[in-house]
């Protein structure tokens, strides 16, 4: 009785022992960042820095060479069209100067008439784009056409009054650098002191490039005017990643100063790209992008730096999960899935991918718990924890 009783205590003691053992040598749950899969908005774009600009600046340059008189303008003074912003005591010129004059000014009459017929081409493009609106809208009221239809014809109407706009504003320049030119040489022929050179526009002085008095050479910008309020965004963007971007997308404003970020439309993609210098020194292929505000911010104005993100496609509700749950395996996309605190690969058919979240397709249901940046430690069964 007394060895069975010692033997029974024996064993519990080496049960013990080995449980005790076991629970040291089991290792214990990793702590993982988790997050589920949940419906929202996806939203694939390119982010880059951009530029506000002046829709229509004008450049005013010296017409003669001679000695620049001090300007009186500041920076953000208001001119008028026809207003002298600046006055030029000319130096003789030659017989030969003379003809280039002339031949200046017949240049500009000959860029006039190009501008003239710029508008009506661009009237002609305005005039058949709200045609096609209105049978598109007539369409769509049938059923016939999807409503993104009347969006793209809407969004083509709207572009073409824009470039009607521009070349109006053209037209004027051209208009006002004949007068500049036929005002030179009617100036040089009467031998008059000085030369005055007037604005092509109205507006503000966007900046005094040339303020005191001295000696300019033909075709020196002395001040720039344009419109301050009358702003458009420039980004630069890899030309590999221009050739997604298409007039009428969104492109959202950040960073420009306030709180909310500003919405605004493609109006351009520039044809041709430029050679520039990434702050890596690395030599890259980028296109200007222009885009115009919806509405101009207040307090924002010309040459102002901003985060510029242009929407190349997006959807309002998506099963999501963000991109750091997602890695390849096999070539295929692969999520870790936590289920009663152990680890499964599910393969994933991912949609849009955006910088934040991506879209799952098939592969995971909603409210499916999944681990965020898996690294190489994990693997299939693991116990896992999430942090909380």
């Amino acid at each position: 009785m007394n060895l069975s009783r010692r033997t029974l205590g024996y064993a519990a003691a080496a049960a013990a022992l080995v449980a005790l053992l076991a629970w040291w040598a089991w290792p214990a749950p990793r702590i993982v960042e988790t997050a589920r899969a949940a419906r929202g908005p996806v939203q694939v774009t390119i982010e880059e820095d951009g530029e506000t600009r002046a829709v229509d600046r004008f450049g005013i340059a010296a017409p003669v060479a001679g000695r620049l008189l001090r300007v009186d303008l500041h920076d953000g003074d208001a001119v008028k069209a026809g207003q002298v912003v600046a006055e030029i005591a000319p130096l003789p010129i030659s017989a030969a100067e003379r003809d280039l004059l002339e031949a200046k000014l017949e240049a500009a009459r000959a860029l006039r008439l190009e501008a003239e017929e710029r508008v009506r081409r661009a009237g002609m493009d305005l005039d058949q784009a709200e045609r096609e609106r209105v049978r598109v809208a007539d369409l769509v009221a049938k059923k016939f056409m999807s409503e993104q239809a009347l969006e793209q014809a809407d969004v083509s109407a709207k572009t073409k009054q824009a470039d009607v706009r521009a070349a109006r504003s053209r037209a004027v320049a051209a208009a006002a650098d004949v007068e500049a030119a036929l005002a030179t040489l009617s100036a040089i022929r009467a031998k008059a002191p000085t030369v005055r050179v007037t604005s092509p526009v109205s507006g503000r002085v966007l900046r005094v490039t040339e303020k005191s008095e001295r000696v300019v050479q033909p075709g020196t910008v002395l001040v720039t005017v344009g419109d301050p309020a009358a702003l458009e965004i420039m980004v630069d963007v890899l030309s590999n990643d221009a050739v997604r971007v298409k007039p009428g997308m969104r492109m959202l404003i950040t960073g420009w100063g306030g709180a909310q970020a500003v919405e605004a439309v493609v109006r351009t993609v520039e044809p041709a790209a430029f050679r520039k210098i990434s702050a890596l020194g690395v030599e890259e292929q980028r296109v200007n992008v222009i885009a115009d505000f919806k509405a101009v911010p207040p307090g924002i104005g010309d040459a102002y730096r901003v985060d510029a993100r242009i929407v190349v496609a997006e959807k309002a509700d998506a099963l999501r999960v963000p991109v750091g749950a997602l890695f390849r395996r096999d070539g295929k996309w692969t999520v870790f899935q936590v289920t009663d605190g152990r680890l499964a690969a599910r393969g994933v058919e991912v949609g849009l991918r955006g910088t934040r979240f991506a879209e799952v397709a098939a592969g995971l249901a909603e409210n499916d718990e999944v681990v965020l940046y898996p690294g190489n430690e994990l693997a299939e069964g693991a116990r896992v924890r999430a942090r909380k």
